[in-house]
């Protein structure tokens, strides 16, 4: 009984260990900026804030919900700031904050990376999509 009880320690042990070993230091940059649009929105910032119906254009088809949804996040992760103007109609515009701005490198390292490796990016998706 004994030996068996101190296996199922060492085994939950083991356990607690590798998900802390497997854990990158890229995991809670992703947490932020992963998923399909975020990306998108950060790059379509990089230079001057744009009002919620332009990053809609630029980003369709994306629809209003998610758009909404994303931006929300990336406020509350304090990537983008969200500023109201007090005019009739409303006017809002967000912007990339300091903390966003600081992505800017390792976003430009990926186009970098994605253009050098474009034609077997898009080899790879096609294969991926039939």
């Amino acid at each position: 009984m004994q030996t068996v009880s101190k296996n199922k320690e060492r085994e939950s042990k083991g356990r607690e260990t590798q998900g802390t070993q497997c854990k990158s230091p890229v995991s809670d940059a992703l947490s932020l900026i992963g998923g399909k649009w975020k990306i998108a929105i950060i790059y379509n910032l990089r230079e001057d804030p744009l009002r919620f119906g332009e990053l809609k254009r630029i980003l369709s088809p994306i629809t209003q919900q998610m758009l909404t949804k994303q931006l929300r996040e990336m406020e509350r992760d304090h990537l983008i700031d969200r500023k109201v103007y007090e005019v009739i109609p409303p006017k809002v515009e967000y912007s990339l904050t300091q903390f966003g701005q600081s992505f800017m490198p390792v976003l430009d390292s990926l186009c970098k990376w994605s253009t050098e490796h474009q034609d077997l990016l898009h080899s790879i998706s096609e294969d991926n999509q039939s």
